[in-house]
């Protein structure tokens, strides 16, 4: 069956009220809110962004009990970098990965929108194969970004498509990751790789580290081709990318099967439904390591994963800015479909 999206229309129940005891901070739109708008002191708070209210709770609770890195030290990063994520997120799907004991305790995934979720939270209704429709989440302010990270979400996992046309993504990507026996180092020399040839195509494309073992390489693609599509041609190239190296390069999709020492080209995350961290992203690794968007310059330098994470991303973003809007723009984007 053919996916279909569109806007949730009926309202929600709206929250329990906050009790009294709880600190409230004073209303500021989106453009001015401050990480200081989190306490640094207290267990729970309600916070009033763009005119939203959001309960925040459990602040003190250790997310990173070795870095003394809280719950509220996480909230109030995505604070500083919300001007720079929010417009990677808006309109899409966002896939729940709840961590609701820090980055080492048990995790588990949620899609359909939790009841008691905030009235003005807007959401996607996409209908899966199985005929459920499935109404996930949307990070359209930062309101609704707090509210998803006080469930635990320590990244987030955003489709690759907008939410009124989910077949349809806005980007052909490649997760590089490295097969045991790989160190980062041959992933940047992948990267390197993967940037030349997309390039022979006419293609240009962005990297950013994972924040967890390898670099992600994105190209921003005009709106059309569909999502299996996308999928078959990332399919393909991948392949070829083996072809050229293979003792570098693996496209081999059963695990078990990968050779040892190699770069995976991974190419099936471009399947329908399938997530990626977003961009700025926390990740639930030791160091709090983010997903950060490089120059090609920076591979090139050696770039190490462990070079950005919670603490320093908010400073390294003042002085570079968003080195992936162009993902955001509707200009400088590939038209796949003369390629299929």
């Amino acid at each position: 069956m053919t996916p279909r999206a569109a806007h949730a229309a009926a309202p929600r129940a709206k929250p329990r009220a906050a009790p009294r005891s709880r600190p409230v901070t004073t209303s500021v739109p989106d453009a001015e809110a401050t990480p200081d708008i989190i306490p640094q002191k207290g267990k729970a708070c309600e916070v009033r962004v763009g005119g939203r209210a959001v309960n925040l709770t459990n602040l003190h609770k250790p997310f990173w009990p070795e870095l003394g890195i809280t719950k509220g030290d996480l909230l109030r990063y995505y604070v500083a970098v919300s001007p720079y994520l929010l417009p990677h997120l808006v309109d899409r799907a966002i896939v729940m990965k709840r961590y609701p004991n820090g980055w080492n305790g048990k995790f588990f995934f949620m899609k359909r929108t939790p009841e008691n979720a905030p009235s003005w939270l807007k959401t996607c209704s996409i209908e899966h194969a199985s005929a459920s429709v499935i109404d996930f989440p949307m990070v359209n302010n930062l309101a609704s970004l707090l509210w998803l990270v006080n469930l635990g979400c320590i990244d987030l996992n955003p489709w690759y498509s907008r939410c009124d046309d989910t077949d349809r993504p806005d980007y052909l990507h490649f997760d590089l990751d490295p097969v045991p026996g790989a160190d980062f180092a041959k992933v940047r020399q992948t990267a390197l790789m993967v940037r030349d040839n997309l390039r022979k195509l006419g293609m240009t494309s962005y990297a950013k580290t994972t924040g967890s073992s390898g670099i992600h390489v994105y190209v921003p693609i005009v709106h059309g081709p569909t999502q299996k599509q996308v999928w078959s041609f990332a399919k393909e190239f991948a392949r070829a990318m083996e072809k050229i190296d293979p003792a570098l390069v693996t496209a081999e999709y059963r695990v078990a099967k990968r050779p040892h020492g190699r770069v995976l080209v991974d190419y099936n995350q471009n399947a329908w439904g399938r997530t990626l961290a977003s961009v700025y992203s926390v990740r639930a690794k030791p160091g709090a390591t983010v997903s950060m968007p490089v120059t090609w310059e920076e591979v090139e330098g050696g770039v190490e994963l462990a070079a950005f994470d919670l603490r320093n991303a908010p400073a390294r973003l003042a002085k570079t800015g968003d080195l992936w809007k162009p993902l955001t723009q509707k200009r400088g984007r590939f038209d796949l479909a003369g390629l299929l």
